[in-house]
């Protein structure tokens, strides 16, 4: 069973007139690492969780979130998950995302047919509102992008970009002929619990607490970071909400990769330990990439409250922690 997600324990299950006030939310990619951080904020804000995880899960039912197994690449498993379930809300964040693989892979064009198919489901069994997952790498990526909705261009350079922004453009057609609310939420770069071990965050964060020393390249790139957990609480407020359209997530705070680097050192004790500009930086990539969070700040009314510094401590405490319970 994968781990209960943060800050489930606590939230008891409603009784049957309680439930009939709750707006049900169908989450999907619930134990994964954005997902499980959705939860929570979900069910502060007065949603019955209904929690979808490809993995084998137990239905825990006293912790506040309803958890259902589920293939989302199987038509018939999500037409009877959705008729079961018969969702108002959809939050939409399963996908492909190996590290080194999910840019190129072919599989990922097999999501944008799941996420089609699911959200038909959603829409002909009643649904009102959805939030899909898209990416910053939807944008057109120049030496130096500073990402704004509705005037920076989209012209992905992957296959993970080209598959989330054609489904950008399908869902949209999709909702609006069902009567669905929909939002499309463009998630940019993160760090937290729960990462993958070979994203960055993660592997220098780990390499420091084992005493290793890390190659990093010279860090130069700019870039939005946002800790993931804030992510969750945004993107229950965008849900909450009756913005439309691509959104962007992220935390308006741009800061140097090598700024991420040091931070996490600090937090370890070991800051001797980095060597940065011991690999090459990747080609290709732009020097700058930030996002414009107006939207996200101004209709949504969220933004961020958590500071680099801050978000490096938990994410080492997090992996300290997670290296001990091993």
């Amino acid at each position: 069973m994968p781990a209960t997600p943060p800050g489930a324990h606590g939230h008891r299950r409603p009784d049957a007139r309680e439930l009939d006030a709750l707006k049900r939310v169908l989450v999907t990619g619930a134990s994964g690492f954005v997902g499980r951080h959705t939860l929570e904020p979900l069910l502060r804000r007065g949603f019955e969780v209904h929690a979808i995880s490809a993995r084998a899960v137990r239905r825990e039912t006293s912790l506040g979130v309803i958890w259902h197994r589920a293939d989302l690449l199987d038509c018939r498993a999500v037409r009877a998950l959705i008729g079961d379930v018969s969702p108002e809300y959809l939050l939409h964040l399963a996908w492909y995302m190996q590290p080194g693989r999910a840019w190129t892979a072919a599989v990922n064009f097999d999501w944008v047919h799941a996420s089609m198919n699911l959200l038909h489901e959603f829409g002909e069994n009643g649904g009102q509102r959805a939030v899909l997952a898209g990416s910053c790498a939807e944008y057109t990526w120049q030496a130096r992008t500073h990402c704004v909705e509705a005037t920076t261009p989209t012209a992905p350079a992957t296959f993970y970009g080209m598959a989330k922004h054609r489904l950008h453009a399908m869902a949209s057609a999709c909702a609006k002929q069902a009567g669905v609310s929909l939002a499309w939420a463009r998630i940019f770069f993160l760090y937290g619990p729960h990462e993958h071990p070979e994203r960055l965050a993660a592997a220098v964060a780990r390499a420091l607490l084992r005493r290793e020393e890390v190659a990093c390249s010279d860090g130069r790139q700019v870039r939005d970071y946002l800790y993931v957990p804030e992510l969750g609480s945004a993107l229950a407020a965008l849900l909450s909400s009756d913005v439309a359209g691509p959104v962007n997530m992220a935390s308006g705070m741009p800061v140097r990769v090598a700024d991420v680097i040091a931070a996490l050192a600090r937090a370890s004790g070991s800051p001797e330990l980095v060597r940065l500009g011991a690999r090459a930086s990747r080609p290709g990539e732009p020097d700058v990439l930030t996002a414009d969070i107006g939207r996200l700040r101004d209709e949504v009314g969220w933004r961020s409250s958590v500071t680099l510094e801050e978000g490096a401590a938990r994410t080492v405490a997090w992996w300290r922690s997670a290296t001990l319970d091993a």
